[in-house]
């Protein structure tokens, strides 16, 4: 569970900082603004189970190929 939440925040923090700089530039492929569990329109809350998910995903398919 614990690395779960911190490969979810993370991403989150990933890509609210990539679609901060993208905003700036009016150049930011998305736009959650629209969702109900937005924030600045960047990250949607919604896709933490997913990222929680992915992370764990990754982290055991690069640990079976060490």
């Amino acid at each position: 569970m614990f690395r779960g939440g911190v490969y979810t925040l993370c991403i989150f923090a990933a890509e609210f900082t990539t679609g901060s700089i993208l905003k700036k530039y009016q150049v930011c492929p998305w736009d959650y603004s629209g969702q109900k569990t937005n924030i600045k329109g960047l990250i949607k809350l919604n896709y933490a189970p997913l990222w929680f998910g992915a992370g764990l995903f990754f982290e055991r398919m690069l640990s079976h190929n060490e």
